[in-house]
């Protein structure tokens, strides 16, 4: 495993699993599976309604919590709510988690390690920036080599911000992953075109969180630490660059997901 330092010091691991779109039951084998596979690092959000499966499957991999970063996303609308993040731990089954005056309230009381932000635009984190006490860490957002976001990430390097992707295979566009050049490299380093994405990622500095609910490829998405790139084998990826993103958000669309109040995760 290879590892990023956040702003205020905390250690986290560069690639983890996804949750997004899993049932309950999938969200808890594919974490149990990515445990066992030496990930440590796990992504879900009160929206997926998948948390207490989340919390499940950390209980059954036998591992210390300290042992696993934990990330979840409060939504928008319950970010008002006293007790958004209290709700949030329980579901977990957790009493901290990895993840603005309510969270930073909850960070200075030891329930979360840090504070990141998903889907802010430069112009959205400026205005945290102007007014935040506790400095996010990390923005979670759409980046793959179709859409690699270097103005966005050039300000969060100035801000000591980390970038942490999804979508980190393009959404899986088949045209995205049979690139020449991915392909190329997969037969080079022994590895499929998917690890070479992956691993393109690792190495200019975004943390990955692929989901699957298949062990095979929770597997092979965890299968990065024994080769690297070289520079010019970077250089050609960014080449790739189209500004192609794979979901656009509009003011209509963030309206609406800013006011919308998702259902409770009551699965047991």
């Amino acid at each position: 495993m290879e590892y990023i330092t956040l702003n205020n010091g905390v250690k986290m691991p560069m690639a983890g699993i996804g949750t997004f779109l899993l049932t309950s039951d999938e969200a808890e084998e594919a974490c149990v599976s990515a445990l066992a596979s030496g990930y440590r690092l796990i992504d879900t959000a009160n929206a997926y309604l998948n948390e207490k499966a989340v919390g499940r499957a950390m209980k059954k991999s036998g591992l210390k919590r300290e042992e696993i970063f934990l990330e979840t996303k409060i939504w928008p609308s319950f970010y008002e709510q006293e007790d958004a993040v209290e709700k949030t731990l329980e579901r977990l089954d957790t009493d901290y988690i990895a993840g603005y005056r309510l969270m930073e309230k909850a960070y200075k009381a030891g329930k979360v390690k840090a504070i990141g932000l998903s889907n802010f635009t430069a112009e959205q984190i400026k205005e945290i920036l102007s007014g935040c006490e506790v400095k996010p860490t990390i923005l979670q957002t759409e980046v793959h080599p179709y859409f690699q976001e270097r103005e966005l990430k050039d300000f969060l390097q100035k801000e000591g911000i980390v970038i942490q992707a999804w979508y980190p295979l393009g959404h899986g566009d088949k045209a995205l992953l049979e690139e020449t050049t991915f392909t190329k490299l997969a037969k080079k380093y022994g590895k499929s075109n998917a690890q070479i994405i992956l691993r393109w990622h690792i190495q200019a500095g975004n943390v990955v969180i692929p989901g699957s609910k298949n062990p095979a490829h929770i597997r092979d998405n965890f299968d990065l630490f024994d080769f690297s790139l070289s520079e010019e084998e970077m250089a050609d990826i960014e080449a790739l660059n189209q500004d192609k993103r794979y979901y656009t958000s509009t003011p209509e669309l963030l309206k609406k997901y800013v006011e919308m109040v998702p259902p409770v995760d009551t699965q047991k």
